[in-house]
């Protein structure tokens, strides 16, 4: 079986390379569900993750599953940055710009242009699409599904994640530029799923985020003959006004034993900062509320003003700096 690619370019230094993705179902239909991952090369756990579905989805299609049934045609593009991969580059690795500053692209622009008109024109027809991302190299985020100015429908279709959460944020002006942005223009529902942090693999978000994935892809009715495990995750719903900024009064070394996706009381240890020079315990930092642990800094080096946590909290606003 031939592999489909978005693009075939060329490299200095290097041999040419294609940005490869995954077809599956029937050609006739129209893709029912798009996937993307690796728009930011350092951003690792979606890649995986994306790589290991399409893995599963062949082997239903193929017919090697006993009762499981692909009922529905589904593009996965596992990694947008092949290059930035390779090199563990967040933008791209010759100009530096972020691919997802780039959207809808230019078929006939810069090649970060050109990768994003590609992407975009794989995925555009798909009902649902579905952008997973990584935080940065500083934090740590549990998996959760983020909306930017939704729908109703997009509203009730993402609980069927069934991840710990699904947050609505406000946008930005940067948010015009990515590629969540560019698909609204052609209906259907779109997504955005954080999970983890970039520069390294963390296997139980990847974990959860598969689960995830496959809970949708049977509650879609896009492959039947699922078996769903039952240990699913309390699924929460937050507004950004419930989300609980919690920023550093201290420079020095942060060092946290909390997990995030916990539930915390207030006043809650949540770690110490430690001074970078005598070693001592500068502080000690606690929960000013109460509420689920959604971010969690994992960058030691501490600057005063720093994010060290995201708190959400149910039923209140709770806005902090």
């Amino acid at each position: 079986m031939n592999t489909p690619t978005l693009l075939n370019m060329t490299a200095p230094l290097r041999d040419d390379f294609d940005i490869p993705y995954h077809d599956i179902g029937s050609p006739e239909r129209a893709p029912r569900l798009a996937l993307v991952a690796g728009i930011h090369g350092n951003e690792l756990n979606g890649v995986f993750v994306l790589s290991r579905l399409a893995d599963f989805l062949n082997s239903i299609h193929a017919g090697e599953r006993s009762g499981q049934q692909l009922r529905e045609r589904v593009i996965i593009i596992p990694a947008v940055n092949v290059l930035g991969i390779n090199t563990r580059s967040r933008p791209w690795p010759f100009d530096k710009i972020d691919i997802n500053r780039m959207f809808p692209g230019r078929e006939d622009g810069e090649t970060t242009q050109r990768i994003a008109a590609a992407v975009l024109n794989a995925t555009r027809t798909a009902y649902y699409r579905v952008d997973i991302h990584s935080s940065n190299l500083d934090i740590e985020e549990m998996p959760q599904v983020r909306l930017y100015e939704p729908n109703d429908d997009e509203r009730a279709s993402a609980c069927l994640f069934g991840l710990p959460a699904v947050i609505e944020r406000p946008t930005t002006t940067l948010f015009y530029s990515t590629l969540t942005h560019a698909w609204r223009r052609y209906g259907g529902e779109s997504f955005v799923i954080q999970s983890g942090l970039a520069g390294n693999l963390q296997p139980a978000h990847c974990e959860t985020l598969f689960r995830g994935l496959v809970a949708f892809l049977d509650r879609t009715g896009i492959v039947t003959g699922l078996t769903l495990a039952e240990d699913e995750e309390d699924l929460r719903y937050f507004n950004f006004d419930q989300t609980f900024a919690l920023l550093s009064e201290h420079a020095g070394f942060f060092v946290s034993r909390l997990k995030v996706g916990r539930w915390i009381q207030a006043g809650a240890l949540i770690g110490h900062v430690y001074d970078s020079f005598s070693g001592g315990i500068r502080t000690e930092v606690r929960a000013p509320v109460g509420g689920l642990v959604s971010s969690l800094r994992r960058q030691p080096l501490l600057f005063e003003g720093d994010l060290i946590a995201r708190i959400l909290t149910p039923g209140e606003s709770s806005r902090g700096h």
